[in-house]
């Protein structure tokens, strides 16, 4: 069942808004339901999930088992500020 919900927003964000959501071809009460969505499911479930793109993105780089990425960067920041 659908309802309705009012918002009070500022001016400037709600033509940003319609701006954005007309150039992705969807409308401001899908991206609004897909964002409480995101915030309330994930809480129910107890288990964050990562966006489609983090999960596509996942397992590209392979490192050694030995990789020491903690001494890695303590040595970028020493030379970064040096």
């Amino acid at each position: 069942m659908d309802a309705k919900l009012t918002l009070k927003l500022k001016d400037d964000s709600i033509s940003r808004a319609k701006k954005y959501v007309s150039s992705i071809g969807t409308s401001l009460s899908a991206i609004v339901e897909d964002f409480f969505d995101g915030l309330t499911l994930q809480q129910q479930e107890g288990e964050f999930k990562y966006s489609p793109l983090v999960n596509e993105l996942s397992g590209i780089i392979q490192l050694d088992e030995n990789y020491d990425y903690k001494a890695d960067y303590a040595s970028y920041l020493d030379q970064k500020y040096e």
